[in-house]
């Protein structure tokens, strides 16, 4: 049998930590930041942990787990 790819689009968006949990990217930071607030800009770096239902989905869909 061959090795079951990953998605190249799930690498690029998505990682798993040594746990099993999904982190993603923060949404709404791509572009328009002069009308959010400076809070909000500052709330929303670095990566967040994703929810566990839709986690199951990204690891069954694209990680093969």
């Amino acid at each position: 049998m061959p090795k079951l790819k990953t998605k190249s689009s799930a690498k690029k968006r998505f990682r798993i930590t040594g746990s099993g949990k999904v982190k993603m990217g923060q949404a709404g930071k791509r572009h328009g930041m002069r009308k959010r607030s400076n809070k909000f800009v500052r709330d929303a770096r670095g990566m967040i942990i994703m929810d566990h239902c839709d986690a199951k989905k990204v690891l069954t869909y694209y990680f093969h787990v």
